[in-house]
């Protein structure tokens, strides 16, 4: 057989060594690589941000028409918000006709809210999860029990495994309830957010208890629960005007409580008529901040003395259930909820919030004293610059006060961050 010569020069063509590259073409071709593997990190960094983080619980249930009427109730008691933020959670949804027999039960907004927020768990579960609950049955806490509404245990839902495959949902106020069961799963995203559909409406004594439409109205609500000393600053300064100018768009106020104001007054009184303006604006936030949010968003926060170069912000962060506000001379905690609902929040706080603009490098007296091994230390870090920030939040730092799921997704997605960290180093060096 005669191989033709074309395909004779091809195939030893194919069989010889390549040229060697020149000290140029390998530089261009090194480069080449370096440039992809840093658009691939880029690439995988960019899918890893926006498939970890946030939902949407209203654009999720929009693709289903049967679940309009629970999905408007959302978005109208202000809970899709609510939802949005959470990083662990479990939505209940009812299709439309359970939602008509809620309805026609004639509650207020405020109400309905209160109910379907016991319908929100502050965990992860998803149809594999309902289906294998340890020893048949737990309990898990819902967005009731945690608005601190619930009096005792009540926001409390139990989820049994029971014969036959079903998984039924039971309130902790009305043991009785037994036909809420398990319908199907409407999305999951392990473990930041499970929508499942259950039978009925979970009925709750506690949460379907008559509640009067809140008192919105700041100048009044200032005025009671310990924080007239307080409001009295503010009517005197002329303060009280900006509070009141950023209601409709949402406000949050921390009010310090009449025995703090006492114990701040001689300090008070040496500020100037500016400076007093500026430590009362420093207590109010110029957004609704419910409780849940500042449990889950902590970081820091601009106030309404912020102003140009200086910034007056203190950091949010929660201990637990507890909430402190850290400024870089005094931390203060919430000791109460003196309204909560949307766009107004007012919290009374245990201090006078020290903003370092007025109080640099002063320390409150009442402040606990360290002991002495931690002031040296403190005292050293102090050198090396006066600058520094203060402690910023627990990454685990979460809603519902950390639970499994929650150190569970954390974690994860802080090790698949390191392990694409190591890739890109990987690729860009090899």
């Amino acid at each position: 057989m005669r191989i033709p010569t074309t395909s004779l020069t091809t195939h030893n063509a194919s069989l010889s060594p390549s040229p060697p590259k020149t000290a140029s073409q390998r530089r261009i071709s090194g480069e080449m690589q370096t440039v992809s593997a840093v658009t691939l990190c880029f690439l995988l960094l960019i899918t890893l941000s926006t498939t970890t983080n946030g939902h949407n619980i209203t654009h999720i249930l929009a693709k289903d028409p049967e679940f309009s009427t629970f999905n408007h109730y959302l978005t109208l008691t202000h809970l899709a918000g609510e939802i949005n933020r959470r990083q662990t959670i479990t939505v209940c949804a009812v299709d439309n006709a359970a939602m008509s027999a809620l309805i026609a039960k004639g509650l207020s907004l405020v109400t309905i809210k209160n109910v379907l927020s016991l319908h929100v768990f502050a965990d992860y579960f998803g149809s594999k999860k309902l289906h294998q609950v340890t020893k048949g049955s737990t309990s898990t806490a819902t967005m009731y029990q945690a608005t601190g509404e619930a009096p005792g245990t009540t926001g409390y839902v139990h989820i049994t495994d029971v014969k036959g495959g079903k998984v039924q949902f039971t309130p902790e106020d009305n043991p009785t309830q037994t036909d809420v069961v398990y319908v199907k799963s409407i999305l999951e995203m392990p473990y930041n957010i499970s929508v499942i559909q259950i039978s009925e409406i979970l009925q709750s004594p506690e949460a379907e208890a008559p509640t009067s439409a809140p008192d919105l109205n700041l100048t009044s609500l200032l005025q009671r629960d310990g924080c007239k000393a307080f409001y009295d600053l503010l009517s005197t300064s002329g303060a009280i005007g900006t509070f009141l100018s950023t209601v409709d768009g949402g406000v949050t106020v921390f009010c310090p409580s009449d025995d703090a104001i006492k114990a701040f007054a001689p300090k008070y009184k040496n500020l100037t008529a500016e400076g007093k303006t500026s430590l009362l604006l420093y207590h109010g936030v110029p957004t609704y901040n419910s409780m849940g949010m500042l449990r889950s968003s902590n970081g820091l926060m601009n106030t309404l003395a912020t102003e140009g170069a200086n910034k007056y912000d203190f950091t949010v962060q929660n201990d637990g259930e507890d909430v402190k506000l850290k400024t870089k001379v005094v931390t203060a905690g919430i000791t109460g909820t003196v309204i909560d609902e949307e766009p107004v929040a007012l919290y009374k706080i245990n201090k006078v919030l020290l903003p370092r603009e007025l109080f640099k490098g002063a320390v409150e007296a009442d402040e606990p004293a360290a002991a002495p091994k931690a002031a040296k230390k403190k005292k050293k870090a102090a050198k090396k610059g006066d600058d520094a920030e203060a402690p910023g939040p627990d990454s685990s730092d979460d809603y519902g006060g950390g639970d499994a799921a929650d150190l569970t997704a954390n974690s994860g997605g802080r090790l698949v961050a390191s392990a694409v960290s190591v890739l890109c180093l990987a690729l860009v060096f090899v």
